[in-house]
């Protein structure tokens, strides 16, 4: 749970600002957008397929990182 206390001379739109960005930086949002429908789990052949073009587009990074 998330919370925040409002100091003596803080407005409330400050606090509300803090209050958001610690729903961020905690990632509960996405967390829940996420669990929001279920997906099914990805094959072995879908997994390895996808860390290949990652592989992929890293070393086309890297490439391009010194030019």
């Amino acid at each position: 749970m998330i919370s925040v206390w409002k100091n003596a001379k803080e407005s409330v739109d400050r606090v509300i600002s803090r209050f958001n960005k610690k729903v961020q930086a905690s990632r509960l949002l996405l967390q829940k957008r996420r669990s929001r429908y279920h997906a099914k789990d990805l094959t072995k052949r879908q997994v390895r397929g996808r860390a290949v073009k990652r592989e992929e587009y890293r070393a086309i990074r890297e490439k391009n990182r010194f030019r």
